[in-house]
Order: structure tokens, then sequence, then C-alpha cells
């Protein structure tokens, strides 16, 4: 495990969790990304990256409707619209509710235990 990945467990353990969404299944699903994106993600979504955030989440939008060029994917569109949710109070509860689907349709999804690709 990595200090940057040691970082970002710690920071999880803490009582906040120092993230602005305060929702525990973000933070589960976070922490099933591979180390360096989610290293990236739990930066992003701290209260004080606003500034990085916005932008962040308008560009990932922007490359996911442009999905069809190389390089750029469909991936970028609920990543972007993710980020933006922190921000925009619209989202947030749409951003809920998918979480809530997550939660009823594909637990396992946020079962720390279950096996996935870190290494």
């Amino acid at each position: 495990m990595s200090a940057a990945s040691d970082e970002r467990s710690n920071e999880a353990a803490g009582p906040a969790s120092e993230m602005a969404s305060g929702d525990p299944r973000l933070d589960k699903l976070v922490d099933r990304l591979p180390p360096r994106m989610g290293d990236t993600v739990t930066y992003l979504l701290k209260p004080s990256n606003r500034w990085v955030r916005i932008p962040s989440g308008t560009l990932l939008i922007v490359g996911g409707v442009l999905s069809f060029l190389p390089i750029l994917g469909v991936w970028m569109l609920p990543l972007g619209l993710a980020l933006l949710a922190e921000d925009v109070p619209a989202l947030r509860s749409s951003r809920s509710k998918v979480l809530d689907w997550v939660e009823r349709k594909k637990p396992h999804w946020l079962d720390p235990s279950a096996p996935n690709d870190r290494s």
C-alpha cells in the first residue's frame, strides 16, 4: 500500500471524514477506486477544494458528452455529475437517489471486503 493510500485511509477514518459529501455510501465507493484515482477524487471532494472541483466536474461532463472521440469515455459523465453535486443542490438529491439505487440493487459495490482490482 502506498503512502498516499495510507493518507487517504487515515483521512477517511477521521471523525468528519474530511469529505464534503458526508455520505458514507459515497466514501465506500471512492475507497473501491484504484488508489491513484481514489486519491484524486478524495482530494476533489474536500470542502476547501471547491475552486478545483467545479471546473473539474464541468470538464469531465464535457468529456463524457464527447465520448465518441478517442481517449474520452462515458465514464466521465457520472463522475463529473457526482463532483458537481457537492456544490449544486439540485444535483445533490439526484446523487442521493443514485446512491439509494446502488445500495438496493448493487450492495456488493459498497462491501469493503469484496475483491477489487487493488493489488
